[in-house]
């Protein structure tokens, strides 16, 4: 099983799953020629694609073109069902920063086919984390510098109020389909600016000033 850790006291908390956004900017949305979602678009990612700094994002052996997306993650609290959007902040324990990275021809292949994206999304190592701050308010999370650059070269430059639809309400339209369980993590979305990675590749994240990450693609 996969874990996450929390700045500060070292506490390993286990996740269960991880519940992902797309299409969750519009800039994002516009770059990968996708018409705008009236409804967000959930899908999931198992625990085990879960890696900490430190750790080699390995470049899977199925599929060539390994991008990047950089996103704000919410850790949930504790278990809980149909939460309302102005009860969410109570049930979310902290944030992180994370990388989804996703095979695009594997998805592309299985757009074109109308199969599931389970594989181009959840390969081992295809969940980056940095460590759990604990929420004080959720507003901080409301217009937080995220970005992303790749051997010192800045790709992708945005800010969390850029979202469509914001954490708050992305949990609570979450648990409207999903029981969510204390540990799982709910990424929000990545901004526009989405590339390849090549092995050998420094890879630099960073959300607001509480947080950045550094991984090595091998």
């Amino acid at each position: 099983m996969g874990f996450i850790v929390v700045r500060g006291t070292g506490e390993r908390i286990d996740v269960g799953k991880i519940v992902a956004a797309g299409q969750n900017y519009a800039d994002h949305t516009k770059e990968m020629g996708a018409r705008p979602s009236k409804t967000p678009i959930l899908f999931l990612k198992p625990a085990t694609s879960i890696i900490h700094q430190g750790e080699p994002i390995v470049f899977p052996s199925a599929g060539a073109l390994l991008h990047h997306e950089v996103e704000l993650g919410v850790v949930v609290a504790r278990d809980c069902k149909d939460v309302a959007a102005a009860q969410a902040e109570g049930v979310m324990f902290g944030y992180l920063l994370a990388l989804d990275l996703t095979l695009r021809d594997l998805q592309a292949d299985a757009k074109r086919k109308g199969h599931p994206w389970s594989i181009a999304k959840g390969f081992d190592c295809s969940c980056p984390v940095s460590e759990v701050v604990p929420l004080g308010r959720s507003s901080v999370l409301d217009d937080m510098e995220i970005g992303l650059r790749v051997n010192g070269e800045v790709r992708q430059n945005a800010t969390t109020a850029d979202m469509l639809w914001g954490p708050a309400e992305l949990l609570s339209i979450a648990s409207g389909f999903f029981t969510l369980e204390r540990g799982d993590i709910l990424l929000t979305g990545t901004p526009a600016g989405v590339g390849p990675l090549e092995r050998g590749d420094t890879v630099d994240a960073w959300l607001g000033s509480e947080l950045s990450v550094r991984f090595i693609v091998s």
